[in-house]
């Protein structure tokens, strides 16, 4: 019986148009557009990038401090914050009218 390659289904999903990663030591996961397909190297097919998570709050100055939470229903937003989908970061803020 004929041994398949280690990369084998990978290299099936690219011939079929499957965009590869390859993951180097110093940068993580990088594309990999014409892999070498080494014995010692850790492929992956990409992953779709998770989209960005838009939430809108109120911002009052109801204390000292004041406080973002989201609005009650009677409330109308005045705060658009975007995280970033794949860190969950802080990506931007924008006050709304």
């Amino acid at each position: 019986m004929k041994t398949l390659h280690k990369h084998a289904e990978l290299i099936k999903a690219w011939a079929d148009g499957a965009e590869i990663e390859v993951e180097h030591i110093s940068y993580g996961w990088v594309n990999a557009p014409s892999p070498r397909w080494l014995d010692h190297a850790v492929y992956r097919i990409k992953s779709e990038p998770k989209p960005d998570v838009v939430e809108q709050y109120v911002a009052k100055k109801d204390s000292k401090y004041g406080c973002v939470r989201i609005a009650e229903h009677w409330e109308k937003e005045n705060l658009k914050l975007t995280f970033d989908g794949e860190t969950g970061k802080l990506k931007a803020a924008e006050v709304l009218k």
